[in-house]
């Protein structure tokens, strides 16, 4: 493996193991008691260091869905299906296998981390940005223009809303397994009802 390759795996990991190691800390002690630079002396590393990995204390929890912030932007750029067909499949394909961006997963360690990043009003204001920048990438796979950035909107907003709804039954204790049905049911509405006021959208 080359130096470059190497060293890019050192950094990734070491975004990981600050995140988790924060994530941890948050959830035991609250987002609000953890100050910056106990989670630095628990990584064992400067603050500085830290704030070069993360530029706000929000990165540290919100690295853990970073991944997903292009996400739409990507299924679409695949160019195998119409956009909204193609997103519709990815939705409903992320609720067969209860993956945690849909909300609807009720995994003991990932409620937790759903309950520490909706209840903490700092962490829903990163997540907007978050969300901010997932429709911008959309909208310039959908063409960019002023159609497409309305597009994008409804579409990031949808797939917020069922993540959301989601995540709350799995809160009040219900099952993700006896939820699914239901979940796709409201993924198959809500994506019909952007089908028909985004035709230009389900045509390849």
């Amino acid at each position: 493996m080359s130096e470059i390759g190497l060293r890019e795996r050192k950094k990734q990991r070491m975004y990981q193991v600050v995140s988790d190691l924060a994530i941890g800390l948050f959830l035991e002690k609250g987002f609000d008691a953890v100050p910056v630079a106990e989670i630095a002396a628990a990584a064992e590393i400067s603050k500085p260091t830290l704030f070069r990995y993360f530029p706000a204390k929000e990165d540290l929890v919100l690295h853990r869905i970073a991944d997903h912030e292009g996400e739409a932007a990507r299924v679409v750029g695949e160019g195998a299906e119409a956009p909204l067909v193609a997103l519709r499949r990815h939705f409903l394909d992320g609720l067969e296998r209860f993956d945690p961006v849909t909300g609807l997963n009720d995994e003991p360690g990932v409620l937790a981390f759903h309950g520490l990043l909706y209840g903490t009003p700092a962490l829903v204001a990163r997540l907007y940005q978050y969300l901010e920048r997932s429709e911008v990438a959309l909208a310039e796979a959908l063409g960019g223009g002023l159609d497409a950035r309305l597009a994008a909107g409804q579409i990031v907003a949808v797939q917020r809303v069922l993540a959301q709804e989601n995540w709350r039954r799995m809160a009040a204790g219900e099952r993700a397994v006896a939820v699914r049905a239901e979940a796709v049911g409201a993924a198959e509405r809500a994506f019909g009802v952007l089908g028909a006021g985004l035709p230009w959208l389900t045509v390849h």
